[in-house]
């Protein structure tokens, strides 16, 4: 990775995921840019989105770095993070600075993994941010050239299903930053601030919060449990 990839998302950092799908009421590049700046006012040092229309939105509204999405969905795909070149290009254009995209081996409709990885690197000039779900996935996007090694998927595969009752994967966290020299980015069912200082204790670089930051809905379905509504 290089020093300007690098620098882009800081050490012991806040990212935050400003996304709504669109059954959720916040659904929408204005919604999505208020959320950024609101984040980016409580001190989150990144931002995650989907799509090209969320990102530049957010884009006109901040200067923090955007770890770029586009979700495409397909029946016949289980990879529908980033699935191809052309998804990437798109958010690129958009504005996004980091490209995220599925670093799992599961079948995808687009380029191989080790040439969509080469593509944005060498044709975009933009850093790829390997959302995995096991340690063999981080290893091996590591060594195809991803600048960051995210956990987003863990427990969102069939292998790794059972992880997703656990909380945060820290073991996941801790066994990627021993096998691998990128920059290891903790995402995935972070709903306490205590659990970011477990992240970093077991090697996090960094970590991505969304729901329970950004997803009122969700936040307030948790609530309403423990009242008995």
């Amino acid at each position: 990775m290089t020093a300007s990839a690098q620098a882009l998302i800081p050490p012991r950092s806040l990212a935050v995921s400003c996304q709504a799908r669109a059954d959720n009421p916040l659904h929408g590049p204005a919604f999505m840019a208020a959320m950024a700046q609101a984040a980016e006012q409580g001190g989150a040092l990144a931002l995650r989105a989907n799509g090209p229309a969320d990102i530049a939105a957010i884009r006109a509204v901040s200067r923090l770095p955007i770890i770029g999405i586009l979700k495409r969905w397909d029946d016949r795909f289980p990879v529908y993070i980033t699935p191809d070149f052309a998804s990437a290009e798109a958010i690129a254009a958009a504005g996004a600075d980091i490209i995220a995209l599925d670093a799992t081996d599961r079948p995808r409709d687009g380029e191989p993994l080790d040439r969509l990885i080469a593509r944005i690197r060498d044709e975009l000039g933009k850093p790829v941010f390997a959302d995995c779900a096991t340690l063999e996935d981080g290893v091996r996007a590591a060594a195809l050239g991803a600048s960051y090694i995210a956990t987003t998927l863990s427990g969102y595969t069939p292998e790794t299903e059972a992880r997703k009752a656990l909380g945060p994967d820290i073991a996941l966290i801790e066994a990627l930053a021993k096998a691998v020299s990128v920059p290891i980015v903790a995402e995935g069912r972070f709903e306490q601030p205590e659990q970011l200082e477990l992240a970093f204790a077991a090697g996090a670089h960094a970590v991505v919060v969304g729901t329970a930051i950004t997803n009122p809905r969700e936040v307030t379905r948790r609530f309403a449990r423990h009242a008995g509504a």
